[in-house]
């Protein structure tokens, strides 16, 4: 059966294809989401990795001649490079949610934790609250078609199983880290000091008349405070993380644009 033994000589390259899409949805927001069925999340990437590979040029629709452990190695590879690309995309978010942890917990809000599914991990509300407004500013502003399209061009300049340590986006991780960092400070610090603030006022009225209780209040004075600052403050976080998301996109794009082809120099 001719037709058969062609599907299973293009089995093998579509299956490092779909590696390489398959490690793009373990970090990538949205995709990596446990809220997403896992059924609908599999159809899409083996529908996206059909779509791309049928743009691949002939040459790459054969499996390459190497051993077991060399394939093995190859697959592994490929679900790098797909992960590396949504971790980079991801750690915007990542970086709002610190900005979002670090006012819960001035505002008294580090005992109210609630388990976040997309991050596996327990957060207070506000880093909540904050990561799920990122998530659709992330969509809004396509973010994941962005993200797909990286991908996509990745096969243009790194080719099915040519990936090399030189081509490891070492130093676009370190610089949106850094960069992310400097957001999640730049978000929290109205409302850190906010807090400060009121903390100093509630020691100076504690020390000058004793008879005022203000712990019993100072909490709920907290809490109203940073939530009212964030509120009013929202428009400017949505600016300051949608521009720290771009660029990050445009450094991911200009990453993959930048890696030597195989046989280039």
């Amino acid at each position: 059966m001719p037709g058969l033994a062609e599907a299973i000589q293009h089995f093998g390259p579509w299956l490092l294809v779909l590696n390489r899409v398959l490690g793009l949805f373990l970090f990538t927001p949205l995709f990596a989401s446990g809220a997403v069925p896992m059924r609908f999340r599999a159809l899409l990437a083996g529908g996206f990795a059909a779509a791309v590979y049928g743009f691949l040029p002939p040459a790459l629709h054969r499996m390459p001649d190497a051993t077991i452990a060399e394939h093995a190695l190859m697959m592994f590879s490929e679900i790098l490079i797909g992960a590396a690309i949504g971790f980079i995309a991801g750690l915007p978010l990542i970086a709002l949610e610190m900005a979002g942890h670090l006012m819960g917990h001035q505002m008294a809000l580090s005992l109210a934790q609630s388990y976040n599914p997309e991050l596996d991990a327990e957060m207070n509300v506000v880093g909540s609250l904050l990561f799920y407004l990122g998530i659709s500013a992330f969509v809004l502003t396509g973010g994941p078609e962005t993200v797909l399209m990286i991908l996509a061009a990745t096969f243009e300049r790194i080719p099915i199983g040519g990936l090399s340590a030189s081509a490891a986006p070492v130093d676009l991780v370190v610089s949106v880290l850094t960069a992310g960092t400097e957001l999640a400070l730049r978000v929290s610090a109205p409302v850190v000091g906010l807090i400060l603030a009121l903390l100093l006022a509630m020691g100076f009225i504690m020390r000058t008349m004793p008879q005022v209780n203000v712990l019993s209040v100072g909490f709920a004075i907290k809490i109203m405070g940073g939530l009212a600052l964030l509120m009013f403050g929202l428009f400017a976080v949505n600016a300051a993380f949608t521009g720290h998301l771009d660029q990050t996109l445009t450094a991911l794009g200009t990453w993959v644009r930048g890696v030597a082809p195989a046989g280039g120099g």
